[in-house]
């Protein structure tokens, strides 16, 4: 007599998983912060150096590969567990990568490099309610960085989250303009990346529910744009944010979100004129100027602009963690109703960011909603 199959156990619980984030400001309860060990300066190329300033990008070819000196690390390793340590002491779950060492080289058929760091969570992957998504990164030493979170995402899968990860990106030549040069003032916007294939970052995007805000930039084109909207499907909307940075890369020190109907963006970069029909009915707050850092080596090092100042975390819709040294920054927090925290991170800018760039909020308490008329 032959077997019968074993029943489906219709008792079994449903998984429910752990990730679920909509938006960048409701209550926080689950993060992942990236580490610095192993940190290594970006492998030369031009996707990387098309970002600096001519000086910058001198000083940077010939430590290309290199550990990143001893002295910047220390430095932002410890503003880094400070940090942690506050989140926590704020309520959040804090997950961390797998400490590797980027110095390792690795090769596609195409060509070779070294890595670069697990600083920055926040570019390649993306969080869409229980949905991570690696990102199609343009940068050749960035493109086996998801790694050192393979623990942590396999863990969430079992448990019940969705784990997607776009197109892995060829990155020959045929991605890059040849001989790209940044536009000066004046003249019409270009970028280094063509439309061979996409790629994106996910820090080039931020959500507010059924709704997310993108910008174009050197990590991001088109292609990257158009897979991600596909994949989403017609129960999201994304919105170009034009910008009138030469050099674009990441919405995060562009515009941020800090609450339903709140966003803060940089007066530089953004016309308000020109924001997407989404963002109209909007409070727009204008941040004041960034304090200058007077540090000379924090100032050469960095991989960022002034208007880092921007890269806040938003806890809860209320409170903001914000860069102590931007004090202004923390006053205009408070005259708009907010509940600015004060936290150092200054250093962490050589490594890719600060408190938005540094983390990837996985878990955030709140449901699917359209913030947008």
């Amino acid at each position: 007599m032959p077997e019968t199959p074993p029943a489906a156990d219709d008792a079994a619980e449903p998984l429910v998983s752990p990730v679920g984030s909509h938006n960048e400001w409701d209550p926080l309860e689950e993060i992942i912060v990236g580490r610095l060990d192993g940190a290594t300066m970006p492998t030369s190329h031009p996707v990387v150096t098309c970002n600096l300033p001519p000086w910058a990008a001198r000083l940077y070819r010939p430590a290309s590969g290199f550990a990143y000196p001893r002295m910047l690390v220390e430095t932002a390793q410890h503003e880094l567990e400070q940090y942690v340590a506050l989140l926590r002491s704020l309520g959040v779950t804090v997950r961390r990568p797998d400490a590797v060492d980027h110095r390792r080289r690795f090769s596609t058929p195409d060509w070779s490099s070294r890595g670069f760091a697990t600083s920055c969570p926040r570019d390649s992957m993306l969080v869409i309610g229980d949905e991570i998504i690696e990102t199609p990164m343009a940068w050749p030493c960035r493109y086996f960085e998801t790694h050192p979170y393979r623990t942590i995402l396999k863990d969430y899968f079992r448990r019940g989250a969705r784990w997607t990860a776009a197109p892995k990106p060829q990155l020959t030549d045929a991605l890059y303009e040849a001989d790209f040069r940044a536009p000066r003032p004046g003249e019409p916007m270009r970028y280094i990346l063509t439309e061979f294939e996409p790629v994106f970052d996910a820090a080039d995007f931020v959500r507010a529910g059924r709704d997310l805000f993108v910008t174009r930039s050197n990590v991001t084109n088109r292609m990257g744009i158009d897979w991600l909207r596909r994949h989403l499907g017609s129960g999201y909307r994304i919105h170009e944010i034009e910008s009138r940075c030469r050099t674009p890369m990441h919405i995060d020190t562009t515009l941020a979100l800090l609450a339903p109907g709140k966003v803060m963006i940089n007066p530089e970069y953004i016309d308000v004129d020109r924001l997407p029909d989404a963002l109209r009915s909007w409070d727009i707050l204008i941040p004041p100027e960034p304090k200058p850092i007077d540090e000379r080596l924090l100032r050469i090092t960095s991989m960022c602009g002034k208007w880092l100042s921007l890269n806040v975390l938003v806890i809860d819709g209320k409170r903001v963690i914000a860069e102590r040294h931007h004090t202004d920054l923390l006053r205009a927090l408070e005259r708009w109703g907010f509940e600015p925290i004060p936290c150092d991170l200054l250093h962490y800018a050589p490594f890719g960011g600060s408190f938005h760039c540094a983390t990837l909020d996985v878990r955030r308490r709140g449901t699917l909603e359209s913030y947008v008329r």
